[in-house]
């Protein structure tokens, strides 16, 4: 390419990736994404896998469809595949049910090769320290990856659960979680996790479609962005919008792909073939 053909088309594709309020543009790079990929997790100096094994579809009452369809061994067994295949990074919640699970998986795996996401409803500092006790025993571990205050809907939350967002700042200083931040279920809680310097980890509801999302796909991305500049570590959830899209996952993969502020992604899976299926999709649905 001569370079007066160079510079123009670098100027373009700069500027395209300025204004583009969606997508990372690749300026011609052909690079192939990979379920196993290593990332950093925004500023919390934790690396886990792209992929995350979702382990609560349709998750209430302290059960889900892996718990209900594969049980104890089978949800385990999953995990462990998982693994096998390079993907390190576990997401689970006590709404779930499925700690037992991840306990049962982490049998011949060093702890420390597993990045384990949980989730809490705990409102008080008192319920705080109360699950954190009794999620550790549940898994069989002395500390936890990320506990994220789960499904926050108000935009008051740091205030109504100051208590429980005192108890995570100290149990990370104490080592005994390495991160903690939220899950989100409206605009105005989403906009709230933005303005706080307490969230280091926020798990979104993100796809192409807007699908069971905070807001409209663009509005969310923007603060998404703001976010992930500001060095928080951005994990994308309702990747397939809870199941309304997955007769396009292709689509969807690589809009999740290509979006410049986020980090890695939960899917839920139920079977060893949709997990092989994946990680087949994803390499090939990463290349612009």
């Amino acid at each position: 390419m001569r370079r007066r053909e160079f510079i123009k088309y670098t100027t373009v594709t700069a500027a395209v990736a300025a204004f583009s309020p969606v997508v990372r543009v690749l300026a011609g790079e052909n690079v192939k994404k990979y379920a196993h990929d290593m990332v950093m997790l925004g500023k919390t100096g934790i690396k886990a896998s792209r992929l995350a094994i979702g382990t609560g579809t349709g998750g209430f009452n302290r059960q889900s469809n892996q718990t209900r369809k594969l049980g104890l061994p089978g949800l385990a067994d999953l995990l462990r595949a998982a693994y096998e295949q390079g993907i390190n990074f576990w997401d689970s919640a006590d709404q779930y049910g499925t700690h037992p699970h991840l306990k049962e998986g982490l049998k011949g795996i060093p702890r420390e090769k597993v990045v384990i996401l949980t989730k809490t409803h705990a409102t008080t500092a008192a319920e705080m320290k109360a699950d954190l006790e009794r999620f550790r025993k549940e898994i069989g571990t002395d500390y936890l990856d990320i506990v994220l205050l789960h499904m926050m809907t108000r935009g008051d939350w740091p205030l109504q659960r100051r208590g429980a967002m005192e108890v995570l700042a100290k149990a990370r200083a104490d080592g005994v979680i390495r991160a903690h931040g939220v899950s989100c279920h409206t605009l105005t809680a989403l906009q709230a996790a933005a303005q706080s310097d307490w969230v280091q980890v926020d798990l979104a509801r993100i796809n192409s479609a807007g699908a069971q999302m905070d807001a409209d796909v663009t509005t969310v991305v923007k603060v998404l962005q703001k976010m992930h500049q500001d060095g928080k570590a951005i994990v994308g959830m309702k990747v397939f919008g809870g199941g309304w899209l997955r007769d396009r996952p292709d689509e969807n993969l690589k809009f999740i792909l290509n979006l410049d502020c986020v980090d890695a992604f939960t899917i839920g899976l139920e079977s060893r073939d949709e997990m092989l299926d994946l990680l087949q999709r994803i390499p090939a649905a990463s290349v612009p």
